[in-house]
């Protein structure tokens, strides 16, 4: 009795999680529902179950219903509004159709009324983008910043082939085309931002040549790239800084002023002269080899001074002896081969000579002393100089390759 109680319940159990699956409202229920305590109230569980899923069931087959008849009213509806929406794009490809060749016959009357007016457009667009060309690069728009913005607003306006240019915008074309060929030739200062070597910016008063140079109150010339002014890293040497320092603080009358003919930020004259090595850099540049060069070269120079200085004392003294010849003197050459007569005057002519000759022999290393080497290190620093020469060829050439 015990199992047939406790499989009944199993069943009831399981019928109850279908009806809890099944139904909507029913697992609130059904888990509010207390356990079954005895046969007669599980069979009355049972029987509530049933008729609870009868009256789900009805309610779903009548949402069906409902639902369907809804599908084809909604199925009615949608069929209609795609017929209009059919025949609403028929009309829209019409008037598009139409608007085309209404457009197509305005922008003939337009050409028509414009007649040469056309070449002349083309002109001034033209025009503005060489002028916009060259503002974008003059020195002037470091003074005069976004001039070109106006004039591209015009270029794309005019390009569109359906705007004209209004006479306002052509006299501000003609303005600025004039004020560019005037600022060419003027010298003013005005304050700008710049910026420096190590990257930081700041404001500084700079005077503009022209379309030449802009060099600030220091002297230092500055570049113009991408509507900004930087200072060089590297300033051109010589005079160049000090003539700009000049003309920056002077007021008034003639001032010399290095300018750079070739280009307007920073063109190929100035670009040579800054990068123009200086002696030191030259050095420096050749090396080991340069460096050998050098000691040698000094060495060399040390001891031709040297030996001028000796032999322009020894010469000196010589003139005195040639001067002289009756009083023989030891302190030079001459004299001590004089002095060999003058001690053998009775000795005869071929034994004198033979004297003579020794004793000229005896003088001619001391005055000859260091000549051959330096003859030596002639000779020499040439192969030395082609030896630097070929050395970097090959360097160069690794480069390359």
């Amino acid at each position: 009795m015990k199992i047939s109680l406790a499989a009944a319940v199993g069943v009831a159990a399981l019928s109850a999680n279908l009806v809890f699956a099944q139904g909507e409202a029913a697992p609130a229920a059904a888990a509010a529902e207390p356990p079954a305590n005895s046969l007669d109230q599980l069979l009355d569980f049972v029987k509530k179950g049933q008729v609870s899923e009868g009256k789900e069931n009805r309610a779903r087959e009548q949402r069906f219903a409902k639902d369907k008849a809804n599908q084809a009213t909604a199925l009615k509806n949608a069929e209609a509004e795609r017929a209009r929406q059919e025949r609403r794009s028929e009309e829209l490809e019409k008037n598009f159709a139409d608007n085309e060749l209404l457009i197509t016959a305005k922008k003939q009357q337009l050409r028509e009324k414009l007649g040469t007016l056309t070449e002349l457009f083309g002109h001034l667009t033209s025009a503005s983008g060489d002028l916009a060309s060259n503002i974008e690069v003059s020195l002037a728009s470091a003074q005069y910043p976004d001039r070109g913005l106006f004039l591209q607003e015009l270029i794309d306006k005019m390009s569109g082939a359906d705007q004209l240019p209004r006479i306002e915008e052509i006299e501000k074309v003609w303005f600025e085309l004039l004020r560019e060929v005037r600022e060419t030739g003027v010298v003013t200062k005005f304050n700008a931002e710049v910026s420096t070597p190590a990257g930081e910016r700041e404001q500084r008063e700079v005077l503009r040549v022209g379309a030449f140079n802009i060099v600030d109150t220091n002297g230092n010339y500055l570049s113009y790239e991408n509507g900004k002014l930087a200072e060089l890293p590297r300033q051109p040497s010589g005079n160049y800084t000090g003539w700009a320092a000049d003309l920056a603080s002077a007021s008034s009358g003639l001032n010399t002023f290095g300018i750079d003919p070739t280009g307007p930020t920073g063109g190929s004259f100035l670009a040579a002269i800054i990068d123009t090595p200086t002696l030191e850099e030259r050095w420096h540049q050749g090396g080991y080899i340069g460096y050998a060069i050098t000691a040698v070269g000094v060495f060399a120079f040390i001891l031709a001074i040297y030996r001028f200085l000796v032999l322009t004392f020894v010469g000196g003294k010589v003139n005195s002896q040639l001067k002289n010849i009756e009083s023989v003197n030891e302190n030079n050459p001459l004299g001590r081969v004089l002095k060999i007569h003058q001690d053998n005057p009775n000795m005869d002519s071929e034994t004198l000579e033979l004297k003579l000759s020794e004793g000229v022999l005896r003088e001619t290393p001391k005055l000859e002393s260091g000549l051959t080497l330096l003859k030596i290190i002639a000779a020499v620093a040439p192969l030395m100089g082609l030896l630097g020469t070929v050395t970097g060829m090959i360097i160069t050439f690794q480069a390359i390759t």
